[in-house]
């Protein structure tokens, strides 16, 4: 035999025919490089292989249903929109103002808020969820109050994304992230939602009502399965006696229908029924979602407002 015969009855790698193997994938039996070589249990096995394989392997799975992630992506990232959000305040002052949970009111031609009272403004606009602006009711979980504004100034926001950073990472790890994310969203609506029926003239800004409703989650999950409650206890305590002390100077309302919200959300995911679990938490996601949105109808018909 020649050597250029020899040459041509050398086995190649079917993705990469210039490259000589006597190696084959154990399970399509075709030659493979080391380049194209995946470890298996038994020999190795081509790229192609692999990744058929591992459509058909059940990716492991949250005690409460959701898919594992091993870096909580969603509370970094909420983290992050809040931070910039913040550094669009600082650049241009009248955001919160535009963005802030406001029902009903005015706002002027430099843009300042002021409370819709009957009396003709000249060159004031109607502003607010009942004026058409529903996306109120979720920004305004993303804006807070700037240094120069009484209360807290900076500290609204370190506060609000200390407490975010500690909650959200342990509840985002026993939810995964979709249900996490449908967890804070909702919770936030929440607490725009009662303030809006309660105090349509009131524009509310922070992330605060979503901060209750994770406290209020992260208390029933760790309940659900049967954790040490110290710790939760303290933390629902403490959000207790911070909803009481802080009704005289911030949105009270805010606090409370976060709480309520997520705490109802909550308890949907967590004792979901383990066969009709998705169904169950989805439908539960979606019910509160349309009642959040029957309420806000309901009151704006009443203010005389329109959603469109």
């Amino acid at each position: 035999m020649t050597a250029t015969e020899e040459r041509e009855e050398t086995p190649a790698c079917y993705r990469h025919p210039k490259r000589e193997t006597y190696v084959r994938c154990t399970r399509c039996d075709r030659y493979i490089c080391p380049d194209c070589m995946r470890a298996a249990s038994v020999g190795h096995q081509c790229t192609e292989c692999v990744r058929e394989g591992n459509k058909t392997v059940r990716q492991a799975r949250t005690v409460f249903g959701g898919k594992v992630s091993v870096t909580p992506w969603v509370t970094y990232v909420l983290i992050a929109i809040n931070v910039l959000v913040y550094l669009g305040e600082l650049a241009k002052p009248d955001l919160a103002d535009r963005l802030g949970s406001l029902g009903i009111g005015l706002i002027g031609p430099d843009g300042g808020i002021f409370v819709a009272d009957g009396n003709d403004y000249g060159g004031f606009e109607n502003a607010g969820v009942a004026y058409g602006e529903w996306y109120r009711l979720v920004t305004s979980a993303f804006v807070h109050l700037l240094p120069t504004e009484g209360g807290f100034g900076i500290a609204h926001i370190i506060f609000n994304m200390w407490w975010l950073w500690r909650l959200g990472r342990p509840t985002e790890e026993m939810l995964g992230r979709g249900r996490f994310l449908a967890l804070y969203l909702l919770a936030a609506l929440g607490g725009s939602v009662l303030g809006y029926l309660v105090d349509p003239g009131m524009n509310a800004v922070g992330a605060s009502g979503a901060i209750f409703g994770l406290t209020a989650a992260y208390w029933i999950f760790m309940r659900r399965l049967g954790q040490n409650m110290y710790e939760a206890n303290r933390l629902v305590l403490f959000s207790l006696i911070w909803l009481v002390i802080a009704a005289g100077f911030t949105s009270w309302q805010g606090h409370l229908g976060g709480l309520l919200a997520g705490g109802a959300i909550a308890l949907a995911f967590a004792y979901a029924p383990r066969k009709r679990r998705v169904l169950v938490q989805a439908g539960a996601a979606a019910a509160m979602l349309v009642l959040l949105a029957v309420l806000v109808i309901v009151k704006t018909s009443e203010l005389g407002g329109t959603l469109l």
